[in-house]
């Protein structure tokens, strides 16, 4: 049985939420779910924005068939080709065979390469500045290479003022009968998600997101439609402050995040001091065990916070696992404009400390305090010292 939710008189929500993914693209942990979301606009011409992942593809059809009534499938838009907005492609081009696929020259390759069909025969080709004309709307069409995919483009309806964002401004979490980020409270429930979405998604594209939001800032935009997560139709401002921030890797906060790797406790002992110190001191801290948390978690933590703070054990020579890779995910997801502190810990050979500035050192803008704190096993008076003069140095940046 469908389950739509009506957007404005001729826009429909025809997507559908997935509760029982673990893990979203292998990586990512969603235990709030995800939402896949697809529109169809059912003007003098029916156009579908994108379609969905093959887990929900059942739901998605049942919800496209009704809303559609006896009417044919004009257009489908192909604004980015990732598996989970187009898995549903060769269903369509079987069910709706006079369906024209409107998408970029990058986004046919790509066709080509997922699926087996006559791709050339279906699809119209637009380009940056395009427009298409159903009927009472016209739908403008604005490239957006790598954000976070080389083909991707977004679509602006210039009759409603709606722009159809592909994976910019998205969310993890399940929709849970909400459509609309003004049914919710979405900055206590869901923006860390949209925070952790963007940094581990998209976050290594800053640069490609600022010339999209440069693009769209001439816009008259009264909704965002993205494919994952609410839609927006007020207090837009809201998210895209928070994506101005984040593409430009500027932190949303003052404070310290420590992320933490110990085997036997000794590390997490001298974060834990330090933590301790900073909040005598009036400074926010959180703090991350990097075996237990997820990479996702403390990768947007980092992206928040002003200054970082990464406590490592010294394991076979090298950096503990869990932190290394951290570490390695941090780097790949370009971060930058932080301030990092290290904390190092060797019952023989410390390396750890060392090894950490290096790989981060390649980041831009990276200010780092001078001296790593060495701890050889235990945290003794002489480490618990320099603890101290480590939270004295970062409150007064502070």
């Amino acid at each position: 049985m469908h389950c739509i939710k009506k957007i404005t008189g001729d826009l429909t929500w025809v997507g559908a939420n997935d509760r029982r993914l673990a893990m979203f693209e292998g990586v990512y942990s969603v235990p709030k779910g995800v939402s896949y979301n697809s529109y169809l606009l059912t003007d003098e011409k029916t156009v579908l924005f994108d379609t969905v992942d093959k887990a929900v593809q059942g739901r998605f059809s049942e919800n496209l068939e009704h809303t559609l009534g006896n009417r044919r499938l004009d257009y489908l838009i192909v604004q980015h080709m990732e598996p989970d907005h187009s898995a549903g492609i060769r269903d369509l081009v079987l069910k709706y065979p006079d369906m024209k696929i409107v998408c970029n020259a990058k986004t046919l390759a790509f066709i080509k390469q997922f699926h087996d069909f006559d791709a050339d025969s279906r699809t119209h080709i637009v380009t940056e500045g395009d427009t298409l004309v159903t009927g009472r709307h016209t739908l403008h069409f604005i490239n957006a290479p790598m954000v976070h995919w080389p083909e991707v483009m977004v679509t602006y309806d210039s009759t409603d003022k709606i722009l159809f964002s592909a994976d910019c401004f998205g969310c993890f979490g399940a929709l849970n009968g909400a459509l609309f980020a003004d049914e919710v409270d979405f900055d206590r429930d869901y923006m860390d998600e949209a925070r952790r979405y963007y940094t581990n998604i998209v976050g290594k594209y800053g640069a490609q997101v600022q010339r999209l939001l440069d693009k769209t800032t001439a816009l008259e935009i009264n909704m965002i439609c993205p494919l994952h997560g609410f839609v927006w139709r007020g207090e837009i401002q809201s998210i895209l402050s928070k994506y101005i921030l984040w593409s430009r890797y500027e932190p949303e906060e003052p404070g310290v995040m420590i992320a933490y790797a110990s085997v036997y406790g000794n590390t997490e002992n001298a974060a834990e001091i330090l933590s301790s110190n900073l909040r005598d001191k009036g400074i926010k801290t959180v703090m991350f065990d990097v075996s237990v948390t997820p990479a996702s978690e403390v990768v947007a933590s980092a992206f928040k916070w002003s200054h970082l703070v990464f406590a490592s054990t010294t394991y076979n020579a090298g950096i503990f696992v869990t932190m290394e890779a951290l570490i390695n995910d941090l780097t790949a997801h370009n971060i930058q404009n932080r301030t990092v502190a290290v904390i190092e810990n060797g019952s023989w050979a410390p390396a750890s400390g060392k090894l950490i500035r290096e790989k981060l050192s390649g980041c831009k803008n990276m200010i780092f305090l001078d001296d790593i704190i060495t701890v050889t096993s235990g945290v003794k008076e002489e480490q618990r010292s320099k603890l101290t003069e480590m939270a004295e140095t970062l409150a007064a940046m502070l």
